[in-house]
Parts: C-alpha cells; structure tokens; sequence
C-alpha cells in the first residue's frame, strides 16, 4: 500500500499558523511588559527615582521578557510577509521591514536603558536618584520607547494596511482599522507608557484574523 505523496504545500500552510501564535505571544508578553513598566515607574517629569528600589524586581521582569517578545516579533514579520505572497510590494515591503526592526531596535535600547538604571542604582543607591545621570537616562528611556518606538510602530501598521488595501489579501475593515491605529500612533504627544499597549493590541487583532484563516482554510478544503 502506498503513502500518500506529500505536497510543498503542507509546510507552508503549518508557516501561518506558527506566525500567527507568534504574534499572539509577542502580543502578549510585550502587554505584560509595558503593564509592569507602566505601573512601576513614574512619569519622567515627576519622576524621583523610588521605583529603582521599591520596583526593581518588576522591572527585571519585564526586561526578561523583552526578548522573547522581540523573537515572537520578528516571526511576526516574517508571517505578515508571507501573507503576501507575489502580490507584496517592494517599496512597501521594505518600508513595512524597515520600520519593524527599528521599532524593535528602539525597544531594545530603551530596555538597556532601563536595565542600566537599575545597575547603577545598585552601585550607589543614596545617591544616584538625584544625580543628573539618572535624569539623563531616565529621560532618555521615555523618549526613545514613547516618541520615536511608537513613530516607527505607526509607520510599521501604515504599510502593512495600504499592501492590504492595494493586494486585498486581508479585508477591507482590517485595513481601515489599521490606519486608524496608525493615526492615534503617529500624532498621539504623550509620555505615558500605557499609549503603547495599543501597538501590541493591533498585533493581537492581526495575528487572531491570521490564525483564524488558517485554521479554516484546510476545513474548507
């Protein structure tokens, strides 16, 4: 009795599905890092710099799970790509690439920004909260992850909908929410931590449509 021929088609479609958990996990420990950070630390004009005793433990938590939620990004990427196929275009695609892993980029620097605080705290812990170096660092932090991280996030969501619109390969809704997150990104002034959430909040949406399609694409064939 003969096996049945597998075809180039059966890793493919397992490819979206992981993606799509992959957003989900992004979306979920990134929200879980940015919550951790958000009800920690202080606002950078109010900031005294109390959090780096009483709210370290917290921090680190959520510096520990920046990586992870930086790999679960970029299987994202690599997903929203492949959603794509042949239709995705190449101006598009490298801005929608390029934005992404400067967003990631950013995020990182700011979780090192926000790691090396915590370290010089403990080299000196009477006296480094007032120091200008903290100010520095601690300013530092808030402009990179909620100004310049959020501008790229914005941009990242902008291309992925206008491929969307132009290739139709997700639907229309999708896309006009996209752009709607896009705006409030691109436009929104505010140091508060808790504006992040809604990038990782997109990516929840996107990646559960993904997965959704994926598993319904075999049952209907």
């Amino acid at each position: 009795m003969s096996e049945p021929t597998r075809t180039a088609e059966e890793p493919r479609a397992a490819t979206p599905i992981a993606g799509a958990i992959a957003g989900i996990l992004f979306a979920l420990t990134f929200s879980a890092a940015i919550v951790l950070i958000a009800t920690t630390m202080a606002k950078p004009s109010v900031d005294t710099g109390q959090w780096l005793e009483s709210g370290a433990v917290r921090i680190k938590l959520a510096l520990s799970l920046m990586p992870f939620a930086g790999i679960f990004f970029l299987w994202f990427i690599a997903v929203a790509r492949q959603h794509l196929g042949r239709s995705e275009d190449q101006f598009f695609a490298t801005v929608f690439l390029g934005s992404g892993l400067l967003f990631l980029a950013m995020v990182f620097w700011a979780s090192a920004s926000a790691g090396a605080l915590l370290a010089a705290y403990a080299r000196d812990p009477a006296r480094f909260a007032g120091t200008s170096t903290f100010l520095y660092a601690r300013l530092s932090f808030a402009e990179v992850f909620n100004v310049f991280a959020l501008r790229m996030a914005a941009v990242f969501i902008l291309s992925q909908a206008t491929l969307w619109m132009r290739t139709r390969v997700m639907p229309r809704w999708l896309a006009v929410v996209s752009y709607a997150v896009a705006a409030f990104l691109l436009f929104v002034v505010s140091y508060s931590t808790w504006v992040v959430l809604a990038f990782p909040a997109w990516v929840l949406l996107v990646s559960s449509y993904i997965l959704i399609e994926a598993i319904r694409r075999p049952s209907a064939s």
